[in-house]
């Protein structure tokens, strides 16, 4: 009876302070829904009680003109915003232009000094009046200036965005041969101007979003009104909506919060750093999300055909860009299958192998102490060890460190006895042909284990049955309503142009189906005018 007793005071307890916590969190919520009040020092203490700690901030009090002797003051964050733009085009024109107005038109009444300053004073390139406290902190935040006037409920969120951000730069994941070499940039006003200088459309749309209740991270989707599908546009504003997080710190996490299959192996929204891949998507049908602080732009709906396409294919001739990708669709089963095979081999289907190959293979595993399959882990995860050490390290050292212990290692081992010469040869090869299709690195490394220890317990079987969920696991899966196998299940023959082959652009007159694009059929330029004498001459 007293520990029941003991037990109700307790949940008691913890109710009455999650009550106490919610109504702090309400209180701090109503005061950054605070209305700006007309007294400028009370607006200065609120203003100092929410951003007093950071010491960056900065206050700077001052009187405009002569006659009025307005008090104001402005508040900008140093190294967001434009220091020297602020002395040039605010503090000075605030403090000497409005005396100037004074003198020609006399004393200037309180009512209209707002508006003066908007219209004769300040020359920003972007000004506007807001009126709540959270939307002063999140214009400071954002690197804006804010300038408040004694006497008005209004304050001015005057642009003057100045912090340093990286130059556009030949993107390091997807280095092509032929084609623009630009990529997008950590700073989303330099990656929207990049696809605005691609794309000079008047119905490329962006819309932005602040996610994240801490980081307060600018999201923005792009897509051309009349091309994309309006309900994959609404789709994505919908999920965007329902992210409460607080940090948005790459597209990576709004690609998780997004996705139609988080548990999949799979990634089904595409991502690019290349400026023209993400604006030839976005022709397509596609729409693409930009986050603020990262040059990774994601793109939706995704196929699973786009991991075998790259931008270069459509700036080479149609013949060589068709034998490329086959080249990279051989690799991908080839680097997913063959360290399973090899081990199905060793161990069940000996019989598969020509006498002189299994002869050759069976010398070079005498005196191995491990089986096929311990054999077959050990190597790929040393591989998995290298290629992670070269990426992490400085790059000059990184290159060393996975080429030269690469060699000196697989060496060692096979003197050694650990494993043997074949082994080292398939893992080798295994890893290369991974690399070139770089888009499925993350399902392989998971999925190319799980057939290496199916092989070792049912041999091709194993594989086989493998091989039959996850092509079954491809077939249910979908991005934004679009089944991710399309074109080939369901099979859209409109489509099959751009797949295994890559026909000329000029026979590529519409746009994929699968997507649902709002309008299929690609600009085709009208008919010359023929000359008028043209029977004549015939």
């Amino acid at each position: 009876m007293f520990e029941k007793q003991k037990n109700f005071f307790k949940l008691l307890k913890i109710a009455k302070s999650r009550q106490h916590s919610t109504a702090q969190q309400s209180n701090v919520e109503d005061d950054l829904k605070y209305t700006i009040d007309v007294k400028l020092d009370h607006n200065l203490s609120v203003l100092k009680g929410f951003l007093s700690k950071g010491e960056d901030v900065i206050f700077r009090e001052f009187r405009l003109g002569d006659k009025n002797k307005t008090k104001a003051f402005i508040c900008w964050i140093d190294g967001l915003a434009d220091q020297e733009y602020i002395n040039t085009s605010i503090i000075k024109p605030l403090m000497r232009n409005i005396q100037i107005v004074e003198k020609q038109e006399g004393e200037i009444q309180t009512a209209n000094l707002l508006k003066v300053v908007q219209e004769q004073i300040i020359s920003a390139s972007s000004l506007k009046e807001i009126t709540s406290m959270d939307e002063v902190l999140g214009a400071v935040l954002s690197g804006q200036t804010v300038l408040f006037i004694d006497g008005f409920s209004t304050v001015l969120n005057i642009a003057s965005v100045g912090f340093i951000s990286r130059a556009v730069t030949e993107p390091e994941t997807e280095t092509v041969v032929r084609g623009p070499k630009e990529g997008f940039t950590e700073s989303i006003l330099t990656n929207t101007s990049l696809i605005r200088r691609k794309i000079k459309n008047p119905k490329l749309v962006f819309k932005s979003y602040i996610l994240g209740k801490q980081t307060h991270t600018t999201v923005c989707i792009s897509y051309i009104d009349g091309i994309a599908n309006p309900k994959v546009v609404e789709e994505v504003i919908s999920r965007l909506k329902r992210i409460e997080t607080d940090a948005i710190l790459e597209s990576g996490y709004i690609e998780q919060y997004i996705e139609d299959h988080p548990l999949s192996l799979f990634s089904t929204i595409g991502n690019s750093e290349k400026v023209d891949a993400v604006a030839g998507k976005m022709l397509e049908g596609r729409v693409a999300i930009l986050c603020d602080g990262t040059p990774f732009v994601l793109t939706v709906p995704r196929l699973f055909i786009e991991n075998f396409q790259i931008s270069e294919d459509y700036y080479t001739r149609p013949f060589a860009a068709t034998f490329l990708r086959w080249i990279r669709m051989l690799s991908f089963p080839f680097s997913l299958i063959t360290p399973a095979a090899y081990v199905a081999v060793e161990t069940y289907h000996q019989e598969m192998l020509p006498t002189i190959l299994l002869t050759s293979m069976a010398a070079s595993r005498e005196g191995i102490p491990f089986p096929a399959v311990i054999e077959s882990l050990m190597m790929v995860i040393v591989f998995e060890i290298l290629r992670e050490s070269g990426v992490r390290l400085p790059r000059a050292v990184g290159q060393a460190v996975s080429i030269v212990g690469a060699l000196v290692i697989g060496q060692a081992a096979v003197q050694a006895g650990l494993v043997s010469a074949p082994m080292v040869i398939v893992v080798a090869l295994t890893g290369i042909t991974s690399f070139i299709v770089s888009a499925l690195y993350d399902f392989i490394i998971i999925a190319r284990l799980a057939l290496i220890i199916l092989s070792s317990i049912l041999g091709f079987y194993g594989v086989g049955v493998g091989l039959m969920f996850m092509i079954a696991h491809l077939c249910s899966l979908s991005s934004f309503g679009t089944p991710f196998l399309a074109p080939f299940a369901p099979l859209i023959w409109s489509d099959l142009k751009d797949t295994f082959i890559r026909l000329p652009l000029w026979l590529m007159r519409t746009r994929p189906a699968s997507i649902g694009s709002g309008n299929r059929t690609r600009y085709i330029a009208p008919d010359m005018p023929k000359p008028e004498n043209e029977g004549e001459q015939k």
